[in-house]
């Protein structure tokens, strides 16, 4: 992350907060990371960056529907989005509400399944990297990597995307 002042990111179906605590170490000192799924796991907590004794960054967890809630949040300087915009079906519309929730040019991480061919409950709604790149079409995205899928079903990559 380019500053070193906090930030105030959501991690976005969360669940028990794997990606959430990566995220966390990766921020500035101060920094807060809100943990929102409808069964949020991750517990509130304080992480340090690697390497740092300064303030740690807090992990809020929140319960709730990302999709269907409002949400009452802080202007954002990020949104983490582990394999959960496979479960949206209305993409364009999410990332609308979720702009607004959002400082112009703070970026999207993704991490998904890189297919567009569904799997009834566990992936119904999925995204390649090239379906990716058409919906944030006035974004620049950049794939981070790729590697394959525990599943064997196709690679997973992560992505940056940042307005233009």
């Amino acid at each position: 992350m380019p500053t070193q002042q906090p930030q105030y990111w959501a991690d976005l179906g969360c669940g028990s907060g794997l990606f959430t605590a990566a995220l966390a170490r990766l921020l500035p000192a101060g920094s807060t990371v809100y943990g929102i799924d409808t069964h949020p796991t991750v517990r509130q907590q304080t992480i340090h960056s690697a390497g740092s004794t300064d303030k740690p960054t807090s992990i809020i967890p929140i319960k709730a529907d990302f999709v269907k809630t409002p949400l009452d949040l802080p202007p954002l300087d990020g949104i983490l989005m582990a394999n959960s915009l496979h479960y949206v079906k209305n993409k364009p519309a999410l990332i609308q509400k979720l702009r607004s929730h959002m400082h112009p040019n703070s970026p999207f991480l993704i991490i998904e399944y890189d297919t567009d061919r569904p799997v009834p409950i566990w992936v119904p709604y999925p995204i390649s990297y090239d379906s990716l790149t058409y919906l944030f079409k006035d974004h620049k995205t950049q794939k981070l990597g790729e590697r394959p899928s525990a599943y064997g079903r196709s690679n997973m990559y992560a992505a940056l995307v940042r307005p233009r």
